[in-house]
Parts: C-alpha cells; structure tokens; sequence
C-alpha cells in the first residue's frame, strides 16, 4: 500500500493568501467530535492518458462513472477498500463503474495534466490547501449542491470548502500520524510509551543501548520526513505558526525554523542511516523485523507489517516545550473530488455524494483492513480495530489539527522546494543556515 497522500511536482498557480489564512482559522474544529469483482477496470499506467468517453448517462441507474484511485492493484488493503467501494455503489445504482487504479506516486506526479486532459470523473483525493488550488484553478467541480451530505458534521464540511465558500470534496476517512511501535518489542525489553521528552529520550538511549535503531526512517520518495519537520514546528513554535509558515507568512530563514532544524539534526542519530535510499515500506519492515523500535508515520504503516500488524500500537510525540503543549497532531483527511473535465458530471456529482455517506464508508471497512477512521458518523465500527478505535480518540482529543505539509502549504513549494530541501538537510544536517536560506528564497518567490 501507498500511503494516500500528494506528493510529486504539481503545476498551476497559488491560491491567494486569504484562502489559507480561512483555512488555517477552521483547522481546530476539523475532526473534533467526529469519533470486487465485476467492475470493469481501467488499464491506463499513466493518468494523463487515462479518461476519454464516459458514454453519458444519469449517473443513477444508467451510464458509466469513471473512477481514478491512487492505489495499483495487488499492493495492499487500500486498493481493495476502493474498489469495494466502487463495486457496491455499482450495485446499488446500477451506474456502471469503470476503475482505473494507478500506483499512488504516478497518480500524484501525474495530477495536474491529468485533471488538464481528460480525467476519470471521479477521483480521490485529499482535504487542505491543494483542493483548494485545485477549485481556484477551475479544475475540480462545485459540489456545493450535494452538500449537506447526511452523516458529514460541520467540521468535514468546513474541510470541503475551498476559498469561494464552495464545497469541492467529499470526505470519507481519515488517520493520525504518531510514533508507532511493536508492543511484543516493548514488553520484552519492559519499555513503556513515553509521556515526557526526558521519558523519550531515556527510551531511545536504552534502545541503542540494546542495538536496536530507534526510529526506522525513509525518505526516498521524498514526502515521509514531512511528517518529521511538521510535529517537530508544532511542538517547539506551536500550531498557529506551523500554519501561518505554511501559508508563507512567516520567515523560513528565523530562528524559529532553524530551532525545528537543530533539534531534528540532535534527533537523527537515533534514525536509521541513509534514509534517501530507503522507501517507507522498507523501514517499516525494519521495524517488523525488530532492527527498530519506533516508526513516525500514519498509521497506514500497519499495511507493510503483514502479520505483525495485529502488534501495532503508537503514542503521541511528547511535549517538548510546556507553554506549547502537545495536543496538536497530524490527522490528514482522504475523500473524493469531480473532475471539472470529466465527462459524466451527473454521474459523478451523484456517486461523490454517494461516497461519502456511511454505507460507503462501511463497504471498505468490511472489505480490507485498512486502518481509516469514517468520516461519517453513522458508519459502524463493528470491525474496527484496537488501533482505528484509539486513532479515533486521540485525534478527537486533538486541540488543533493540521492536514500534513503537502496538504496544507502551496503545491509547488511542497514538491519543488521542501521535498528537496528536507533532503538537502539530511544529507548535511549541519549546513541549517545554507538550507533555511535557501528555502527562504525560494519561499520568497512562490508567496510573494
């Protein structure tokens, strides 16, 4: 399984300032309170040369509805969850549903002139700032029409909605990052989950004490370290700067940043080395295998452990600075948008609100064990895990929310200058004025 998540180079133009600062003043309310065969299949490798003739229709009994998902098949339990999903809607309205499943990162790279030719008619995709891009540049359709949609609180609507006040998304899941670990692991060595930064460290020094690494890392593909730089900013300059840094309202070149660069330099003695050359799968086998103790990810991490997935548990990063606290987390949200080239835009605007209702959401949970959260309040969880079921506390608990880097800042900045920034980094962590310096610069001209 891909994580389901952007990344890779996205073109268009920003979304003005205000659109972010509207979207950072609603980040706090998201998620609280919110606790295959017989489909014909598209074989298109890359999506710009997917889509064509959707062959009209209603989009409710008659027709076909594309739909492109950013998961290959045969690579895990996302991919059987989307095209459950796909499978029941077909069933129940008749809507033939043609899926064209595409392995995640060529999905990503391959967005923008996608959604420029001719693209599925719907397609996943996440909540944040690069939605909104996406309706600014006119390349998603307004599904204000089909909102409310039952079982959607107002927090998943405000997530929806880009800077016109239109909704253009259709929320189905969600999940936190956290630091993840192997309870056996754990209770052999009679480790516990820190709740203080003294705890943590004192953990890691026993861990190479016993020649265990103690974070698995992987960066190959560029976004995973992300997840790093974000909890690190929140914890040390709070959620209200990590947002306005991320809307480019704030220097990447101060102090500030360079305190989040320092602190992760002191911290990578305890990661894995040579993470460029490893990809997430990879460290996360290293933890299965038990190389390393703890893994900073989403919790689709439990996808890549086979059978040791059922012995996954994760605790929040502790608290690093005691005026800022540490209830602020990562906890992207994954739904569906329409194609504003699409050629079926009845029936796509029909099975986007379809997507989100519960009976969706419940046709993937009990298809595949994937580790999501529904977004709709009237799913079940009757299947859910020990892990979905803490997932959902914590992230209720959470006091503020952010959607993940990629999501949340301008897309051109995340791809073209973070991705390589960040690994610009790891491979010298001591030039941090040469890196912020250079970001400041480049930040400079995407922002304005």
């Amino acid at each position: 399984m891909s994580r389901p998540r952007p990344s890779g180079a996205l073109g268009g133009t920003s979304v003005p300032r205000s659109a972010l600062a509207t979207r950072a003043a609603t980040r706090r309310t998201i998620l609280r309170g919110a606790a295959l065969s017989g489909l014909a299949v598209g074989g298109a490798s890359l999506l710009a040369a997917c889509g064509g003739d959707s062959g009209g229709g209603s989009g409710s009994g008659s027709g076909t509805v594309k739909f492109g998902i950013n998961e290959a098949e045969g690579v895990g339990a996302a991919h059987d969850r989307l095209a459950a999903i796909a499978k029941a809607y077909q069933k129940e309205s008749g809507t033939t549903v043609e899926l064209n499943a595409v392995d995640h990162n060529t999905f990503q790279e391959s967005i923008n002139t996608y959604l420029q030719g001719t693209p599925d008619d719907v397609f996943t995709w996440f909540a944040g700032f690069r939605m909104s891009q996406f309706a600014e540049n006119g390349l998603i359709t307004d599904l204000s029409d089909i909102w409310p949609i039952d079982g959607l609180n107002d927090s998943f609507k405000q997530a929806s909605t880009a800077a016109d006040g239109k909704q253009y998304f259709v929320p189905i899941s969600y999940y936190p990052w956290a630091v993840f670990y192997r309870k056996s692991v754990f209770e052999k060595n009679g480790w516990e989950a820190p709740t203080t930064n003294d705890d943590f460290m004192a953990l890691m020094d026993d861990m190479q004490g016993k020649g265990i690494t103690p974070f698995a890392f992987g960066d190959k593909d560029g976004w995973p370290a992300m997840g790093t730089f974000d909890i690190l900013n929140m914890r040390l300059n709070g959620f209200d700067f990590h947002m306005s840094l991320m809307a480019g309202d704030e220097a990447w070149d101060g102090d500030e940043v360079k305190l989040v660069f320092d602190t992760w330099r002191k911290l990578l003695p305890y990661h894995q080395a040579d993470p460029l050359g490893r990809t997430w799968q990879e460290a996360a086998t290293s933890m299965g295998k038990g190389d390393c103790g703890m893994y900073l990810l989403g919790t689709f991490v439990v996808d890549a452990l086979g059978e040791n997935g059922e012995d996954l548990d994760f605790f929040t990063f502790p608290e690093l600075d005691s005026s800022i606290g540490s209830d602020a987390l990562d906890a992207p949200i994954d739904g569906f948008c329409v194609a504003a080239a699409g050629k079926n835009q009845e029936g796509g605007k029909a099975m986007a609100k379809w997507l989100g209702s519960a009976a969706a959401a419940d046709a993937g949970n009990n298809a595949a064990d994937a580790p999501f959260i529904a977004a709709n309040e009237g799913a079940s969880t009757s299947t859910y895990s020990d892990l979905q079921k803490k997932s959902a506390e914590v992230v209720g608990a959470a006091a503020n929310i952010a959607q993940f880097m990629d999501r949340d800042t301008n897309a051109d900045f995340a791809s073209t200058v973070m991705i390589p920034s960040i690994q610009e980094f790891l491979k010298n962590p001591d030039d941090i004025d040469g890196v912020t310096s250079s970001i400041q610069e480049q930040a400079a001209s995407i922002f304005g």
